[in-house]
């Protein structure tokens, strides 16, 4: 059926062409798309994720030809806008599936904020979220948040055909599990009464649902099974949006689940019309292969045509790294907004000089304290100064940043081969002082390498640089000099801390410090001298499975801290490297 609606489409078009594109659409953590096409605003598609913890918040990307996606603002991107995401715990908290949508020329963005160190039945574990704003191009435009009652997540709303407006989510699954609906009203967020509209095909957690009004029919999509290997897309349908929904004999619609592919895990998705009037879906997706043990850009964007014939059921093309799809728009990179193309891979190299600011994509976890990062200090031009934390990566109970943040900027990993690198000038003076480069997931996981002030005789290696010039002075084994150190925090294995001095001929000296994929599976930890790449010696090899893990994806990032103690010395990065050099699709 699929193929005949292809062709008759093909026919009437004259030259249209099948496009060919390649998953995922947008590497890395960008978890939960919701994804529409509005032709008022220039024939634009527009795309919302998910943030969790990151700051700036919920992404929002667009294209006009389905292939070069750019980031043009941040819904969330002001603390006063949802001040709660400072005071959530656990490092599954923040910010869950969004659901993008266009109606009465503004865009409408509902979300839920979740707690979740609260009980599931807790009401103050989920705050749900309305924002809205005319300009998605100006991430000032976006409202501060409005809030409405619901104990549960995922919420969408859907305008039906005799103008009221309803919230769709999914109730809290441990006293579910379900899909829920009442009417609201977007500006206030007062919500009527909650009923029961599907309870899903018996699968995990019913979640993400989407309603579309098609040929008379109210089709009601959405995910099952968990957000693991099992995950998939099932939908049910009725005459009425308030139901009874009946299930698809035939679901689930959209599933990698039991299969060798190297994308798995797909689910939560949504659908959207192109200009032609054909069917798209975006979904999640993680690229781990069955055995679900490596992926550290987690959970990522990938998009698939759909057919839907009329009274029918949609057919999804299966998720893949190479996809066949509908034609598409004539290509073009014609698109206004802050930020940078997410699906190029290019080599980002950036220099911190007094006439620029931080990039749109660089990421921070909750919100930063603006003073510890200046761009270009008078003291040391064309560096991006960073004041350490009193808190490490790790901190306060091994999720909770409390109210003085943690100093760490981010990007994403956006490429299966990277090299990610900067260059550091740190003397630390005190004990413990610390600044370095980190492969970040959450604050439960992540794999650290930085220069840190410590004893002598906390070495676990006399030296690992056979290049360097190793301290071999007699000097009390309780004299504080600067080491090398790597240490890893996450519930599986991580390697035990390697501690190195500093060679003594590299003290002093500004230092490269680089993060490197060279394969699929393990990232390693290298450091010399920024003036002598010939001296560069690598630390260790480690498996990434420690930063695979949960709902988020890789961050490639720098950091400083005191590590609970009373430094204060400011670390001095510069030349950052962020070089794509590999994307496994199969």
């Amino acid at each position: 059926m699929r193929s005949l609606l292809l062709l008759g489409l093909l026919a009437s078009w004259g030259n249209a062409q099948n496009s060919t594109f390649y998953n995922p659409i947008f590497p890395g953590f960008f978890p939960d798309p919701s994804c529409i096409y509005v032709p008022e605003r220039d024939n634009t598609f527009f795309c919302a994720s998910s943030s969790f913890n990151a700051f700036p918040g919920i992404p929002i990307h667009a294209s006009k030809d389905l292939q070069n996606w750019k980031l043009i603002s941040h819904v969330l991107n002001r603390k006063d806008q949802l001040p709660r995401l400072a005071e959530t715990n656990r490092s599954t908290s923040g910010i869950w599936a969004p659901t993008l949508r266009f109606k009465d020329d503004t865009f409408w963005l509902v979300t839920t904020l979740v707690d979740d160190d609260r009980p599931q039945a807790d009401f103050s574990r989920w705050d749900n979220i309305i924002f809205k704003g005319k300009d998605p191009y100006n991430s000032s435009s976006w409202s501060k948040a409005t809030h409405f009652n619901l104990t549960g997540y995922d919420p969408e709303p859907f305008w039906d055909v005799d103008g009221k407006v309803y919230i769709n989510a999914a109730h809290a699954w441990q006293v579910g599990p379900y899909i829920e609906q009442a009417e609201v009203d977007l500006d206030t967020g007062v919500v009527g009464e909650w009923r029961t509209i599907w309870n899903g095909t018996g699968g995990l957690a019913p979640e993400g649902p989407h309603i579309y009004h098609k040929d008379g029919w109210y089709y009601l999509l959405a995910a099952e099974g968990g957000t693991g290997v099992d995950h998939m897309v099932t939908m049910a349908r009725s005459k009425s949006v308030s139901g009874p929904f009946e299930s698809y004999e035939n679901n689930p619609v959209l599933s990698n689940a039991n299969t060798t592919s190297l994308f798995q895990t797909v689910g939560h998705s949504d659908m959207f019309q192109d200009g032609n009037g054909n069917w798209w879906a975006v979904a999640l997706s993680t690229r781990s292969g069955p055995e679900y043990i490596n992926y550290p850009m987690g959970r990522e964007t990938v998009m698939t045509p759909v057919s839907w014939p009329e009274g029918g059921w949609p057919v999804f093309t299966p998720i893949s790294g190479k996809v066949s799809g509908w034609p598409m728009p004539a290509e073009t990179l014609d698109i206004k907004g802050e930020g940078q193309f997410v699906n190029h891979e290019t080599d980002e190299i950036l220099t911190f000089s007094s006439n620029t600011s931080l990039p749109s994509h660089f990421t921070h976890w909750r919100y930063p304290v603006s003073e510890s990062f200046t761009v270009s200090p008078p003291e040391k031009p064309n560096t991006l100064r960073l004041t350490p934390s009193n808190l490490n990566l790790t901190a306060l109970n091994g999720n909770y940043a409390g109210p003085t943040g943690q100093t760490f900027i981010s990007r994403r990993q956006q490429d299966t081969l990277f090299t990610f690198a900067v260059d550091l000038d740190f003397s630390p003076t005190t004990l413990e002082e610390e600044a370095g480069i980190t492969a970040f997931l959450t604050q439960n996981h992540h794999l650290d390498m930085g220069i840190v002030l410590l004893p002598r005789n906390a070495s676990t290696v006399s030296s690992f640089l056979p290049r360097g010039t190793p301290d071999n002075s007699t000097s009390s084994v309780s004299e504080l000099i600067p080491q090398i150190r790597f240490r890893g925090e996450s519930y599986v294995p991580v390697p035990k801390p390697i501690i190195a001095p500093v060679p003594i001929g590299w003290r002093g000296k500004k230092l490269t410090l680089e993060i490197k994929a060279s394969n699929r599976t393990h990232h390693s930890f290298s450091v010399g001298p920024a003036d002598a790449r010939s001296q560069m010696q690598t630390l260790l090899y480690t498996s990434n499975d420690p930063v695979s893990w949960g709902f988020t994806g890789v961050l490639l990032g720098i950091y400083a801290t005191s590590n609970g103690k009373n430094g204060t010395t400011p670390a001095y990065f510069d030349n950052w490297r962020y070089l794509p050099q590999g994307q496994f699709r199969d």
